[in-house]
């Protein structure tokens, strides 16, 4: 069974769509201010945190959805 790669983009839009609603927001941990004084590391780490809007997330899911019910050209 092959499996076409519009198919595959669909599936990957629709589950990163739900993936996006159910968890709502990304954070992740960066690294400034690195001083090193001597034997000593001196660094401040930020969290940030990046909102994925729930437009986004219904988007994706509607444009994998219609991704799936296009017709396949001959």
């Amino acid at each position: 069974m092959v499996v076409s790669t519009l198919k595959v983009v669909a599936l990957v839009l629709i589950v990163a769509g739900v993936t996006g609603l159910v968890m709502g927001s990304v954070s992740y941990t960066k690294t400034t201010h690195a001083a090193r004084v001597g034997p000593f590391n001196f660094a401040v780490d930020e969290k940030k945190t990046i909102n994925i809007p729930l437009w986004a997330g219904v988007a994706a899911i509607v444009a994998g959805a219609a991704m799936l019910f296009v017709p396949k050209r001959v």
